[in-house]
Formats: structure tokens, C-alpha cells, sequence
């Protein structure tokens, strides 16, 4: 018979046993030691990583009390508290096996034994080291996993009144386990703020899980977030855990929660009321510990409309509202966002740091940056890419000018020549730049409202997303 992965270490002061024992493990386990000396247990453990311990309970002649076999399972678990000892007598009974169990042990074999049931117990027992090792591994890589995906992508800049109320909200709200609505137009920060708010939080070492709702299709939305058995549907290969029960102890932040249908806001609430969800394909109902933030760019007197959005939803989220103002509301803080960017994309296209001349400067604090601070790392990326002075000039930005006039120095995208009546044809006609330059159009447009500008151009707001983050808008 082919022997199993597997080390045993077998412990007796009788040598007759332990030879036994050896010639009859050897046939199923690769690595078979044995001692006859409880002492020489650390040294052993300390040199060699066991599957299983094989412990005899009563060293000495006229032992019979067990208490020495008690007492080295103890410091085997004290040594390694995953280890798997099997405790091994011939004066045991009901009361001592479970004595044996409640100090730690996993299970308990009568001599003289069963040749099979040995066997049997051991490969288990080795089965049941493996899982084990498999289990710490996985929590120790969930947490490393954690910490990184909670870790802000970049902290949230700036000292001015609006942003430092923010932040005052976030400080006096993060400790708790408070619902939080983030309100704001698109690019303020407000996945920022949910990272602040879980970082600050009791839940900092578990998991932040970020689902954009918009960018689920509906036919998808249970699926993504309450998981489903394996045949449930089509392409249901395998059971998948959904994206609340992957958030178990941690934060889930819903993004674009304002644009999801009435009939899938239904279905939220109810899983955020019962704290459970029911897997698509099943019936069982599984319990959910999680903190909810949300975040929406639709106004909240658009929210407050029972057409658009369940007002019983609305009072489940908004236990605490933060309102992320909007770059313009901030313009004292353009200036430390514009730095914190030109640092960032100097690194990373290997250029020389540089400041903002004074016209730059004053061109970016008196702009209405639509986009707001994506739309500001968007034009700071630009301009360490094709700046070549010594610093950043008015000439090296193209923005809307805060009242309301066009301040573009510099057009990006391609002009267009008249070839005839009615007629109009690029002179740059590469698909990646027109594209490009679509895209950034409708963007401007609408006020980097993606759902709109996903509208205007015919696509998905997925597929804005994607194009988007291609053209680096």
C-alpha cells in the first residue's frame, strides 16, 4: 500500500509499543518517529512539523492516573496550539477520554487497538492538521488582504472649512456601526470618505468591499451581491459567495446607490432589514454582519422622491448623511490637490518636480472644475506629460473659468476642416483619439454625470468606466 503524506510522532515508555505501532504506521505515512521519552517532546516538535502525536497517557510503571499524559498534551498545545494529539491507554475510560478532549485533545484510542482503526483514526487526525494549516493560512492571507484593500488610495486633502467639516463628521462617525449615506457629484472623494470611515473604525482589520451598483446589470445584482448555489442558473458552475457575505465583519460600500430600480431597492432593503441573504438557488437564509455606507451623486431632494428612491430605504442608509462639497467649494484647497498630483505623476513618468507659476495658480483657483478632483488629476496628469518649461503655466491647462467663461489655452482633440456644404471631416482621423475625444466631450458635457454620459454616447455606464479609465479620464 502506498504510504500518505503525513509525519506521526508516537510517544511511549513502552519499546514493545512503540515498535509495533512504527511497523504499522510505516505502511501509511511517510514519516513515523518515536520516543520514549515525554522530554524529548520539544526537542522533537521544535525539529520536525507533526500531521499527528500519538501521546500514551501513563509513563513509569504502576502509572495509571493519567495526569502525565494531561500534562505533556499541555505542552504540546502550549508549543503548538494546532497540534492534533491522539491519546493512547490501557487504563482509560468514558471519563477519561472526555477529560482528555476538554484539555484539548482530538480524539482517544483504547489499548490494545484495532490495527484498522488506528489507521483510521490517524488519517484523519492528519487530514484535520492539514485544514487547520489551511485555515490559519487563509485568515492570515484575508487580513493581509485586508489591510491592503482598506488602505486609502490617497488621503483626503485640504484645510478649508467645507473639508474640514467633513472630516469632523468622519472622526465623530467612524467609531460607530451607524449606517452612512456619502452624498456628492461625481469625483469629489467619496469613496475616500467610506475608506476613512472604515479605517477609523472598530472593523479596520476586516475587509472593505466596494460594489458599484451602477455597474451591475439588474439580471445580476443577486448573484453579485447575495452570491448562488452551483446550477442555479446557466453559468452557475460552482456555489459563490456573494459580495455581502465577503464583507462578513468588515464595511461594504455601495456606490451609485441612487441609480439602482425600485424593485432591486426592495430586495436591499430587505436583506439590510433581516440582516440575511438567500443565495439565488437556495432556501436557506444566511446571517450577515456587516456596516453599510453608501454613496450617490443624486441630489438628496431627488432621493426624497418615492418615484426615484423607497423613502424606507432612504432612512435605513442615511443614519448619518455626509455631504462631500464639491471642488469648487474648496478652492483654497486646489492648490495642495494640484501639488499632491504633480508629485505623484512626476514619480511615475520620470520627470523633474516643478511648481505652478502664478497664472497657473490663479487659472485652477478660479476655475469650476466640472469634474471636480478627477477632473483636477486629469489635467495635472496632462500637463507633467507635455509641460516642458520650468513650471506649470496657465497654457499648460485647459478648465472652465469660474464664472462661467472658457479659460482653454491649450485644445486637446482635433479640429475639424469644411470640405463641402454640409461637411464636416476631421483632419485627425485615428479611432483612439476621436474616442478619446468623445468621450472627454460628453463627459464635459454633462458635468461627469456617467449616467448621462454614458446615454449620450450609446454605451454602458460599465463601458464609460472601462474607456474611461483606457484614456485615463
Amino acid at each position: 500500500m502506498q504510504a500518505h503524506n503525513g509525519a506521526i510522532l508516537i510517544v511511549d515508555d513502552d519499546e514493545d509499543i512503540l515498535v509495533a505501532v512504527k511497523l504499522l504506521l510505516k505502511r501509511h505515512f511517510d514519516t513515523v518517529i518515536t520516543c520514549s521519552d515525554p522530554t524529548n517532546i520539544p526537542v522533537l516538535m521544535a525539529a520536525h512539523s507533526f500531521d499527528a502525536i500519538l501521546l500514551d497517557m501513563n509513563f513509569g510503571p504502576g502509572e495509571s492516573s493519567g495526569k502525565q499524559g494531561f500534562h505533556w498534551l499541555e505542552k504540546i498545545l502550549e508549543i503548538d496550539p494546532d497540534a492534533v494529539v491522539i491519546m493512547i491507554t490501557a487504563h482509560g475510560g468514558v471519563n477519561v477520554a472526555v477529560e482528555a478532549m476538554k484539555k484539548g485533545a482530538t480524539d482517544f484510542v483504547a489499548k490494545p487497538w484495532q490495527n484498522e482503526k488506528l489507521v483510521a483514526t490517524l488519517s484523519t487526525s492528519v487530514k484535520l492538521r492539514r485544514s487547520r494549516g489551511e485555515a490559519q493560512k487563509l485568515k492570515k492571507t484575508n487580513r493581509a488582504l485586508a489591510a491592503v484593500a482598506s488602505a486609502p488610495s490617497q488621503p483626503i486633502l485640504g484645510n478649508s472649512p467645507a473639508i474640514a467639516e467633513v472630516l469632523s463628521v468622519i472622526q465623530r462617525t467612524a467609531p460607530t456601526d451607524a449606517n452612512v449615506l456619502i452624498l456628492g457629484e461625481n469625483g469629489t472623494g467619496k469613496e475616500l470618505v467610506a475608506r476613512e470611515l472604515h479605517r477609523l473604525s472598530g472593523r479596520a482589520g476586516k475587509v472593505f468591499m466596494s460594489v458599484d451598483l451602477g455597474a451591475i446589470t439588474e439580471s445580476l445584482f443577486e448573484s453579485e451581491l447575495f452570491g448562488h448555489k452551483k446550477g442555479a442558473f446557466t453559468d452557475a458552475r460552482d456555489d459563490r459567495i456573494g459580495r455581502l457575505q465577503a464583507a462578513e465583519g468588515g464595511t461594504l460600500f455601495l456606490d451609485e446607490v441612487g441609480n439602482l430600480p425600485l424593485h432591486l431597492q426592495a430586495k436591499l432593503l430587505t436583506v439590510l432589514e433581516t440582516r440575511q441573504v438567500v443565495p439565488v438557488g437556495s432556501d436557506q437564509p444566511v446571517p450577515i454582519e456587516v456596516r453599510v455606507i453608501a454613496a450617490t451623486n443624486v441630489p438628496i431632494e431627488k432621493l426624497k422622491d418615492e418615484a426615484i428612491f423607497r423613502q424606507d430605504l432612504l432612512f435605513r442608509l442615511n443614519t448619518v448623511e455626509i455631504h462631500v462639497p464639491p471642488l469648487r467649494a474648496r478652492q483654497q484647497d486646489i492648490l495642495e490637490i494640484a501639488r499632491h498630483y504633480a508629485d505623484i505623476y512626476s514619480r511615475k513618468y520620470d520627470k523633474e518636480p516643478k511648481g505652478f507659476s502664478p497664472e497657473a495658480s490663479q487659472l485652477m483657483q478660479t476655475s469650476n472644475w466640472p469634474g471636480n478632483v478627477r477632473a483636477l488629476r486629469h489635467a495635472i496628469e496632462r500637463a507633467v506629460i507635455l509641460s516642458d518649461e520650468e513650471e506649470f503655466s496657465a497654457q499648460d491647462f485647459q478648465a472652465e473659468s469660474g464664472d462661467g467663461g472658457q479659460n482653454t489655452p491649450v485644445t486637446s482633440g482635433t479640429t475639424l476642416t469644411t470640405k463641402g456644404p454640409g461637411t464636416a471631416v476631421p483632419e485627425d482621423l485615428n479611432l483612439e483619439r476621436l474616442e478619446k475625444q468623445a468621450i472627454a466631450g460628453a463627459l464635459k458635457k454633462y458635468r461627469y454625470n456617467i449616467s448621462h454620459a454614458a446615454k449620450e454616447l450609446g454605451i454602458t455606464r460599465a463601458a464609460l468606466y472601462r474607456r474611461m479609465e483606457k484614456h485615463g479620464l
